[in-house]
């Protein structure tokens, strides 16, 4: 099976397809899946960009609300993790996962789905060691601080990723593992792309401290990053059961940048499509009665369900869907050129897929509950909506790009040590 990697996104679905496309011209190949390591950016409308911890100076709409909308629809099933520049609040809606737009699947703040038998797991946002231990208490709409501690990894969607016992093939960070580097060249990093690296390798500061346990605990045959705006590979020998997992970190989607690579994975046949993996479910099904919805941390001695009960249980409930994910539903309208957003859209919407997935595994819906009590709070119905509003390395695109000074201080404000 050939899958596309994708850096950071950025918005610009429209070249990464098209770079995509390029490719099965030049090679007569087809690519069957494209995976994206965050910084995706979501955006279905001009209010989605409040929501974006992104500069002023360079908050766009780009080309999701085309795909979101249905104007454009994924040529490439893809499936994403979120990073730290992303509209936080739509994402919020689909903290399970789920479709974002047809043939887009995100996989949620953690998750794990499969596609043609490989499993794929992931983990959105990036360390920071202040917010780590914190529930997920940001609501929109966000503050100037809230606005960026929202994207930063938490204890507890960690502490599920780590229950996973059945082996993955690949799994998703934005963030690098920390200590990457020292299976990798990092010389050549050092020397070639990011001098300003040296001193937080040195202090293993680089990089994300939970992704290295995930790492030494989960053993992927792949792990694909992105955040840092470079490429590098690495190659990782756990212990001596022989496993290995090969690390590669690529680049922004810029004309130039090493953004996108194909490689060939082998799989066993299986369904052309993305299911609902029935053991991240359980563990999802298993832990919600401790989900953390303020600052507090989790207290997950409480978390007394069996899991291998709570698997059986899920079982069934997937069986009568053959395992495929809820189908996608919009829940704002999508931009539109010539007419401004709706102002008194709910700032968290119930998204129909959310609900549903939480129906099949019989637990209530959370999202909308207070930062501060962790109860439910009301949220005002949904506004009248418009009648067509239904419930390998980089090519040369014709994209702008930021010269490397403001490429270099953006990397330094996004790397979590300088937070």
């Amino acid at each position: 099976m050939k899958i596309a990697i994708e850096g950071c996104m950025h918005g610009d679905l429209d070249n990464v397809y098209k770079t995509i496309q390029h490719h099965k011209q030049i090679h007569n190949t087809k690519v069957d899946l494209l995976l994206c390591c965050g910084d995706f950016q979501a955006v279905r409308n001009e209010k989605d960009m409040d929501s974006l911890s992104v500069p002023i100076k360079y908050r766009e709409v780009k080309s999701f609300w085309k795909y979101y909308s249905g104007q454009e629809v994924a040529p490439v099933p893809t499936i994403f993790i979120g990073g730290n520049h992303e509209a936080s609040n739509y994402l919020w809606e689909l903290y399970y996962g789920g479709w974002a737009a047809t043939n887009i699947y995100f996989l949620g703040y953690a998750g794990a789905v499969k596609y043609c038998n490989l499993r794929i797991g992931g983990l959105s946002g990036i360390y920071n060691g202040q917010d780590y231990r914190s529930g997920h208490f940001e609501r929109p709409p966000y503050n100037k601080n809230t606005i960026r501690s929202v994207y930063h990894v938490r204890e507890y969607d960690v502490h599920k990723l780590m229950q996973l016992e059945e082996p993955l093939d690949i799994f998703l960070s934005h963030d690098w593992p920390v200590g990457i580097t020292d299976y990798g060249d990092s010389k050549v990093l050092l020397i070639q792309q990011k001098p300003y690296f040296q001193e937080e390798i040195e202090t293993r500061t680089l990089g994300s401290k939970p992704a290295a346990l995930l790492l030494e605990k989960l053993k992927p045959r792949y792990w694909f990053s992105a955040h840092l705006h470079c490429k590098f590979a690495a190659s990782i020998q756990h212990g001596s059961d022989g496993s290995v997992t090969k690390f590669l970190a690529l680049d922004k989607c810029a004309p130039g940048k090493n953004f996108l690579q194909i490689i060939e994975v082998e799989s066993e046949p299986g369904a052309v499509e993305i299911l609902y993996d029935e053991e991240w479910l359980a563990i999802t099904r298993k832990f919600n009665s401790v989900f953390p919805l303020t600052q507090r941390r989790a207290n997950f001695s409480s978390a007394a369900m069996n899991i291998e009960e709570s698997r059986e249980w899920v079982r069934k409930k997937l069986e009568e869907r053959q395992f495929k994910p809820f189908e996608f539903v919009k829940t704002v309208p999508a931009y539109n050129p010539s007419q401004r957003v709706f102002d008194s859209i709910p700032d968290i919407p119930q998204n129909p897929q959310t609900l549903s997935l939480l129906e099949l595994l019989g637990l209530p819906y959370l999202l909308d509950s207070s930062p501060v009590t962790g109860e439910r709070t009301a949220i005002p119905a949904s506004p009248a909506l418009p009648s067509d509003f239904q419930t390998y390395d980089s090519e040369e695109i014709p994209i702008d790009d930021i010269d490397d000074l403001e490429e270099i201080a953006e990397a330094k404000a996004d790397d979590p040590t300088r937070e």
